[in-house]
């Protein structure tokens, strides 16, 4: 059978330096793996080079499929390819070609894939279609978050940061240094405990704030500190001890933090401090802009005072900004990764009446807006990090059902969730905060995501 061929190409901000430059730091093909499939890499050489090879484990089916690639050419920054060695293909053979744009500021990519289904006529002609939706999709996603990367870089000064970054492997943290890392910046992890020799080789790979012999120097350097650590709030029904447990991993550790870079001689200009929209409590149809006033409740409180304990790096004059993060939506986490399997059951529905305001965010826009809060002088105090346009409890269940063509009227009763999640099922999924994006918007930040839909359908591969 013979070869076909697939071709997709995308213009891109940037130069083609800059864009070739991208696809060849190590992170790159974690970033442009679509977050609905399941692959993990087993390993990788982290390079472009010829010879160099990375293996992959993936799903076809219930089966698990081991792939492994190995780089064939390498021409910066016009070209590089790989090859499948083993793998679900007959054959695959896919070419990155990067050329200059209509003006030199602007850069072109294009995808040739050549491959061969299994299983000769009887598979190219069964697997046809699916194999064309799948590069379809898996392609429009890449190119989406290749060019969305890129434009946030240019936006902005692209001098190269040290960044350090507390909760670095969770979903935000984890996501942000990835993208960071790609677009040239130097990221530094804060560790809670105490250093081992077991720890990245790099001796300033690693940073212990809260270790009992820290010393506050260990950040000279350090342009930037991104605060992101903290309990998970909904992985536990709220006893006294886990309240108290998310209180302290925020507010304690937060104000223990700030007083080390409030004690240096010449410490980072600037310090983003994640906070949450829970901050304003159940507030009904209430539109909630940065200058509204706190709410009651536990998160209420808990917001207070995790941004009250950045008060010593603002006394210090570090520009601080507390991101009040809404609703994050990703499939490998959070809320929508909960949500994803009884809606494609299809006992998708609201919650309770439905009628409740959830002011969502996409994962790639809290990124943006983490990246863009470091690079703009102006912004700081509180910033919520929502999506222009909020919807209803209920217009997300339909949301959701629509992109999965699933139906999404079956409710589910606020009594019973109280009887499962007791307090927490009142502060996360039935209070009602309709946040607006002022001072985000106000700073010239640009959206990658305003539309629900145009978010589920890029995150799903829709």
């Amino acid at each position: 059978m013979a070869n076909k061929r697939y071709l997709r190409c995308v213009d891109l901000p940037g130069t083609i330096d800059q864009a070739f430059a991208y696809h060849d730091r190590p992170g790159a093909l974690m970033r442009l793996i679509p977050p609905w499939e399941s692959v993990t890499i087993l390993r990788s050489d982290n390079s472009l080079q010829p010879g160099s090879e990375v293996e992959l484990k993936t799903k076809l089916g219930p089966l698990s499929i081991r792939w492994l690639a190995r780089h064939e050419l390498y021409h910066p920054p016009r070209l590089f390819s790989d090859i499948q060695v083993s793998g679900p293909f007959a054959y695959w053979h896919h070419a990155h070609r990067f050329e200059t744009g209509a003006d030199p500021e602007s850069s072109r990519m294009c995808d040739t894939v050549d491959y061969r289904l299994p299983g000769g006529a009887i598979g190219a002609v069964l697997g046809a279609g699916k194999a064309l939706r799948t590069l379809d999709a898996m392609f429009a996603y890449r190119h989406r978050t290749t060019r969305d990367d890129l434009q946030m870089f240019v936006d902005h000064d692209p001098e190269p940061l040290r960044i350090a970054v507390s909760g670095s492997t969770g979903l935000v943290g984890s996501c942000f240094n990835n993208v960071a890392s790609l677009l040239g910046h130097d990221i530094v992890r804060l560790l809670r405990g105490q250093p081992t020799s077991d720890d990245a080789s790099a001796a300033d790979a690693a940073i212990y704030p809260w270790s009992d012999s820290f010393d506050p120097e260990s950040f000279a350097g350090t342009d930037a500190v991104v605060h992101l650590a903290g309990k998970p709030i909904a992985d536990k029904r709220w006893t006294p001890e886990i309240k108290q447990q998310i209180i302290d991993s925020r507010v304690t550790q937060t104000r223990a933090l700030c007083e080390h870079l409030a004690a240096m001689q010449t410490p980072p200009k600037v310090l983003i401090c994640a906070s949450a929209i829970g901050i304003y409590g159940d507030r009904g149809d209430e539109i909630l802009s940065e200058e509204s006033e706190i709410g009651e409740g536990f998160l209420a409180d808990v917001g207070r005072q995790w941004e009250a304990a950045c008060k010593p790096a603002e006394e210090a004059g570090i520009r601080v900004v507390n991101l009040r993060i809404g609703l994050a939506l990703s499939p490998q986490g959070g809320a929508l990764q909960q949500l994803l399997l009884p809606a494609k059951l299809g006992v998708n529905g609201p919650v309770s009446h439905g009628k409740q305001w959830w002011s969502w965010v996409a994962l790639d826009d809290v990124i943006g807006a983490i990246y863009h809060a470091i690079k703009t002088p102006t912004l700081r105090g509180p910033v919520n990090v929502v999506a222009p346009n909020s919807v209803t409890c209920g217009q997300f269940a339909r949301d959701l059902g629509r992109v999965l063509h699933r139906p999404a009227f079956i409710p589910a009763p606020a009594p019973i969730l109280r009887l499962a999640l007791g307090e927490m099922a009142d502060a996360l999924l039935l209070a009602s905060t309709h946040v607006v994006p002022g001072k985000l918007q106000a700073s010239g930040y640009r959206f990658r995501f305003e539309d629900l839909t145009t978010c589920l359908r890029h995150l799903l591969g829709k």
